[in-house]
């Protein structure tokens, strides 16, 4: 990835109502709490040119707050109640081995579960993104993606699958449940109102004016997004893409995601992803963070 210098003095970007603050330690402020000290600007209204040591960093308020180690040797610090994991199509119809050959996507699967828990005890909403499609969507959807999921012009979205599979990527179908453990696990979570389940009719789950991932990101303030899921240059690129179009933060889970295509493809999503889009972290990283705020 593209490796950042760290900053000789503390810098805000964005603007006034949605911004960020990165301090010479590394940290990267992503809660919009507090903007630097006004000072003597330098080019433009976005960058503080205030010497380092006259800017405190704001104290960590752990109720509130957490801090999460990424790439690049920088840490970002996140407000729990403005933050979401987004699972994207860790479907049976992706990964069940009688429908697919995807060890690497099926190797996401104990990271994933392994983040889950430590990010809800915080207060972070879990949000599964998958296909779900209607009968009436069926007729909206674009001639290219239609092509892109049949095989020698035959099946695609709709058909009949082997049993016990059902219709491809309709709602309610056994090929678009979760794959193996995950669906008990967002089970749980519905339960305890942690989790939310949205369908998606396209590669993106945030790709027109109103989305139901984008309506339900906006109405909960949620404003710094963890993704995860397959395939990683595919949907998870296409929705991460998305919401970095539209000003979220976006943070990249290198082992909660993966894909079929070669290699050289998740190595871009990766570069890009910590190098343009956001961030890169790891399950690893995200567990021991929680577990330490939690202590």
């Amino acid at each position: 990835m593209v490796k950042r210098p760290r900053l000789p003095v503390a810098t805000e970007y964005g603007n006034a109502a949605s911004f960020w603050v990165e301090y010479p330690t590394g940290l990267v402020d992503l809660t919009r709490t507090t903007h630097l000290p006004k000072g003597p600007l330098s080019d433009g209204d976005v960058m503080q040119d205030t010497a380092a040591r006259e800017v405190p960093i704001p104290k960590l308020v752990k109720e509130t707050m957490l801090d999460v180690p990424v790439d690049g040797e920088r840490t970002i610090r996140i407000a729990k109640k403005h933050s979401a994991v987004v699972i994207i199509d860790m479907q049976n119809f992706f990964l069940h081995p009688d429908l697919r050959d995807h060890p690497k996507g099926l190797d996401c699967v104990i990271p994933i579960m392994n983040i889950v828990p430590s990010l809800r005890m915080h207060g972070v909403k879990i949000l599964w993104v998958n296909w779900g499609l209607t009968d009436h969507e069926l007729t909206t959807i674009p001639p290219s993606l239609v092509r892109g999921f049949m095989k020698g012009g035959h099946g695609g979205f709709g058909a009949q699958l082997a049993e016990p599979f059902g219709r491809l990527l309709m709602r309610g179908e056994f090929n678009s449940e979760l794959y193996g453990p995950l669906q008990g696990l967002y089970e749980e979570g519905r339960k305890e109102g942690t989790d939310v389940w949205i369908h998606k009719n396209r590669m993106s789950g945030i790709w027109g004016g109103q989305t139901a991932l984008d309506l339900y990101l906006q109405e909960q303030g949620i404003t710094t997004l963890f993704f995860a899921g397959v395939n990683a240059d595919q949907c998870v690129l296409g929705t991460l893409v998305d919401a970095y179009f539209r000003g979220y933060d976006c943070v990249v889970v290198e082992d909660c995601v993966a894909t079929t295509s070669p290699a050289g493809a998740l190595e871009s999503v990766l570069y890009n992803a910590g190098g343009g889009y956001g961030f890169v972290t790891s399950s690893e990283r995200i567990v021991e963070a929680a577990a330490a705020a939690a202590s």
